[in-house]
């Protein structure tokens, strides 16, 4: 025995030992039952039909459980339900007896200060838009009004998850689920069963753009859980939809990637949508209407869009550039 200590310092360290895998083996329980309970809880996740889904269109499972086992991820039945309350008062109001509101400009677009705005955009990046007119034929101005409908010059690209909404729509296209949220009670039998089918239709779209988001994040690097959105999912400064991403993206820095997010990548997509879409600087102006309409389906966007254009073209005559 040590004269200092009065203890054999080897069943001391006998003792550690025990004690050490005494420690291990319970931390090795814990781990078990926590995973065995977060297994049990995902097995019967609400996101399963989607995970199950997306497996069968190829994705790699143990990816795709990863994605829809974030903490972050909460089902949203509220997103699909205020879109299809918006569907079925626009199709009430159109049935509705008397005269229906005309398209007409978007005055406030054409505020001197967000004029001057775009002009200084334009000024900005005129290199760029002045290859990209040569390379596409779509000009500047039409671009530059373009980026300031879509995101204020880049400067609002929404503040909601891409994921989170895409999937919470592509999950609620099961009409039961949002029945409850609808706020009209005055529908008929016939307008319910559009109202069914219309909401199947947008769950079947926000699944094929889910899809789409996560081959566009994987193309990039991206985890799909961070990408920011508008309220219906579309993403970047030119606020594409994923699936038009994944056809019209173009990487104008030439590193590579279709980063929406950079300014030089969403003019270079832009302009390539605008153009496969047909868009000639020889066309008629009611010719070119028809071609923005493609980009955001409503006729008072496309007049505001070349109603702007037209003011940033005649600003730069003004000052030049």
């Amino acid at each position: 025995m040590s004269p200092w200590i009065e203890f054999d310092p080897k069943p001391k360290r006998r003792m550690k030992r025990a004690a050490i895998g005494t420690t291990l083996a319970a931390v090795f329980i814990c781990a078990l039952t926590i995973l065995g309970a977060a297994g049990t809880a995902l097995a019967g996740s609400v996101w399963d039909p989607l995970v199950g889904r997306l497996t069968l269109d190829g994705f790699e499972r143990r990816k795709i459980t990863y994605f829809f086992s974030s903490p972050d991820l909460e089902f949203q039945p509220e997103i699909m339900a205020r879109k299809m309350n918006v569907l079925l008062n626009t199709r009430l109001s159109a049935r509705a007896p008397g005269p229906q509101p005309k398209p007409e400009v978007m005055d406030r677009y054409l505020n001197p200060l967000l004029i001057a705005g775009a002009y200084a955009f334009y000024r900005e990046h005129r290199a760029d838009l002045t290859l990209i007119h040569e390379r596409y034929g779509v000009p500047g101005d039409v671009l530059t009004a373009l980026m300031l409908l879509e995101s204020r010059l880049g400067m609002s690209v929404g503040d909601y998850n891409a994921f989170t909404i895409l999937a919470s729509m592509a999950l609620a296209g099961d009409f039961e689920l949002i029945r409850g949220r609808i706020e009209r009670a005055d529908i008929s039998e016939e307008t319910l069963d559009w109202l069914k089918k219309r909401t199947r239709e947008k769950g079947d779209w926000a699944y094929e753009e889910l899809k789409a988001l996560i081959l566009y994040a994987k193309g990039n690097g991206q985890d799909p859980l961070t990408i920011r959105s508008s309220v219906y999912g579309a993403i970047g400064l030119c606020q594409f939809m994923p699936t038009n991403a994944e056809h019209y993206g173009r990487d104008g820095t030439g590193d590579g990637r279709v980063d929406l997010f950079d300014t030089r990548d969403a003019l270079y997509s832009m302009a390539n949508f605008v153009a496969e879409h047909g868009w000639k600087d020889s066309m008629t102006d009611a010719q070119k209407l028809k071609v923005i309409y493609r980009y955001n389906h409503s006729e008072s966007y496309a007049m505001t869009v070349l109603a702007v254009a037209d003011r940033i073209a005649k600003t730069r005559e003004l000052f030049g550039g």
